[in-house]
């Protein structure tokens, strides 16, 4: 019976430590991330629990719009990378982003991909397709970007009245419709294009023609108290994140050279 207490008090001590206040999934990052970030936010995350093996890094991909709106809803998010500064504005001022940690990580560059037949090289060549991917401008930012570009170019009417737009839920949804030949062409980023196996770029949108492309990265306030977000926070911001965003396509921000 004298044995039995130190198990007792052992088995007491370890169920302390485990249900203790701020212990519960300490060591996890919940993290939202643009769809267009996928493949290189993946290979930051395996970077950085490779140095920090005690880490769980949650990532949840999807449209920036669809990510932001989950987080006003209550979903439970540490770190937000955005795929424009319009989503990201305003968590920011809805106070779901802590405005000292939202920061632009990186650029990109909008692109018109389809098969080497379709006959466009530019944005006004557009007028002669039937079927064209973009991601809905209500949510995906690759769409808002190609929107405007339309509307700057004077065919976005035009385009909407002739039904010619094919929406989809995110960039690489827009992707896959052009890959698979249920489109002419589509709109998606640079980076994506990478991806691409029987479409090829057949223009790059003129960057005049629209906001810029810009990946803005934030904390939320519970991020803010996560230690493990904040370290993985500095480390997605710092030299060797860039190196591994430059090998996917990004950009750093004008005026930095991380």
């Amino acid at each position: 019976m004298k044995r039995s207490i130190p198990v007792l008090l052992i088995t007491i001590w370890m169920l302390s430590v485990v249900l203790a206040p701020g212990r519960v999934g300490a060591a996890t990052v919940r993290l939202a991330a643009a769809a267009s970030m996928t493949d290189a936010v993946r290979e930051l995350i395996q970077a950085f629990t490779a140095a920090h093996p005690g880490v769980t890094i949650q990532p949840n991909f999807a449209s920036s719009g669809s990510l932001a709106k989950q987080i006003i809803q209550g979903a439970p998010v540490d770190l937000y990378i955005s795929a424009n500064q319009r989503w990201m504005n305003w968590l920011v001022e809805n106070r779901a982003i802590d405005p000292g940690t939202a920061r632009i990580l990186a650029h990109n560059a909008l692109v018109f991909i389809g098969p080497s037949t379709t006959r466009a090289r530019t944005m006004l060549d557009l007028t002669s397709l039937a079927r064209i991917g973009i991601g809905s401008p209500k949510s995906v930012p690759a769409g808002q970007y190609a929107a405007q570009a339309m509307e700057n170019a004077g065919i976005y009417r035009q385009l909407l009245e002739d039904r010619c737009l094919v929406m989809a839920k995110d960039v690489r949804q827009a992707l896959l419709y052009a890959d698979r030949g249920e489109v002419d062409g589509a709109f998606v980023y640079r980076t994506d294009a990478r991806l691409a196996r029987k479409s090829t770029v057949l223009f790059t949108v003129p960057p005049e023609l629209h906001d810029p492309v810009s990946y803005p990265i934030g904390l939320t306030p519970e991020g803010r108290q996560n230690p493990e977000a904040r370290a993985f926070y500095s480390f997605a911001t710092g030299p060797l994140a860039a190196g591994i965003l430059k090998s996917y396509g990004f950009t750093p921000p004008e005026g930095e050279q991380r």
